[in-house]
Order: structure tokens, then sequence, then C-alpha cells
């Protein structure tokens, strides 16, 4: 079983997606993972609630008791590595990660994202998304670079807009999706049907459906 580390900042909606199918095994059988950690960078994050409701462990390295990025990634991936990760999820974690953090966990740290990247990286995805008038939205897991919302794609995860769509509606409509796309993403990669190969994704090649998620 290898071990996955789950960084969250806030509510913990997808770690709670990730952690319910991990334990019902109802996504191709089993995860094949072991949620080893949940580490937040806030004490008040709701989603450490969430790991506690499920058993897993949790760790807060506070980010606002550090002077600077670099000695709190640091600090970070010594929490990180004590678990041994196979593979480490960004799910809400609002901190953007140093060079050094990101080549030190280089082909093992993903990301969701709720937009259709490139397109709307950044913040306010939803408010974007309705100005720029698309006709369809959604959420990306990607292999994250030094480069914000800017790494190899995974997979990504599609819903319509729709003529009556605020942001309310339209997040939660993504949000859905986000639950099945990410836990779909970490078995792939978990079990090495996905891997990072020179800064490109490969996949064996009867995933390749797997790898888009349609809104119910």
């Amino acid at each position: 079983m290898k071990n996955v580390v789950v960084l969250i900042s806030g509510r913990g909606s997808n770690l709670r997606a990730l952690l319910a199918t991990a334990r019902a095994d109802d996504w191709e059988g089993t995860l094949g993972v072991r949620i080893a950690a949940v580490i937040s960078n806030r004490g008040d994050a709701p989603g450490l609630h969430i790991a506690r409701e499920f058993g897993v462990p949790t760790q807060i390295v506070p980010s606002n008791e550090f002077t600077g990025r670099d000695s709190f990634d640091a600090a970070l991936a010594r929490a990180i590595d004590a678990h041994r990760p196979h593979l480490v999820v960004l799910a809400g974690f609002m901190r953007v990660l140093t060079r050094a953090f990101v080549e030190h966990f280089a082909g093992r740290l993903i990301n969701i994202h709720p937009s259709l990247l490139p397109a709307f990286p950044g913040l306010a995805t939803h408010r974007q998304a309705l100005a720029a008038g698309v006709r369809v939205h959604g959420a990306t897991v990607h292999f994250v670079s030094i480069d914000v919302d800017a790494g190899p794609i995974i997979a990504q995860g599609v819903v319509s807009v729709r003529a009556d769509d605020d942001e309310a509606s339209l997040a939660a409509r993504v949000l859905e999706v986000e639950h099945q796309l990410l836990p779909r993403c970490v078995a792939l990669v978990a079990g090495g049907d996905v891997w990072l190969e020179r800064d490109q994704v490969r996949a064996r090649g009867d995933v390749a459906a797997r790898l888009v998620v349609l809104e119910p």
C-alpha cells in the first residue's frame, strides 16, 4: 500500500471525497493507497476535522509563523518526508510553492484546480468563466510545476455552463466533478498507470478513457 500525504488549507471537500473513496474501495476496486497524513498550513482549517473523522493523522505547519516562503517550504517538506510518501496531493492548499519544494517532489506532486487549464488559472475561476462567456467549464488535475497552475495535465472534468448559472451554482457542479476526478487521478498515478517523464504526462494505452470525467 503506497503512502499519500494530502495538503490542505481550508474546508477539505476534496479530502473527504478522497478519504471516502479510499475507505469504500468503490473506484476500480481500490485506490491502492494509504492516506498517511493530512497536513495544513492553517490550524483552523475545517478539513483537519474531516481527517480526524477518518482516523488519519494530522499535522499543522503554520505558515504565519515563518519569515519567508523558503523556510516554510523547507519545514513542510520535512514534515511530508517523515511519512515517506509515494504521492503528495494538494487539495485546496492555498500556497505558492518554491522551486526547491517543487523540484524535491517532482513527479510526486499533484494539484486539483477548478478550471479547464490552461484557461482561468489563479483565483475566482468561476467568475472568470462566466465573464468570458464560455460554454464549458470544469476542473483539472495536474502535476505541479514551478509556474502556478501550469504543470502537465493529468486529467480534466467537464461541466456545461448554463444560461442561468451564477458563481455559486457553477461552482457546485464543478465541485461534484472534482470529487470524482481527484480519487481517479490518485489511483492512476499511485498505480503507475500515469506518470511524468521529461515534463510530459505518460499513460498506459488503456487508461485514456479514464482521463476525462463528464458531469452526471
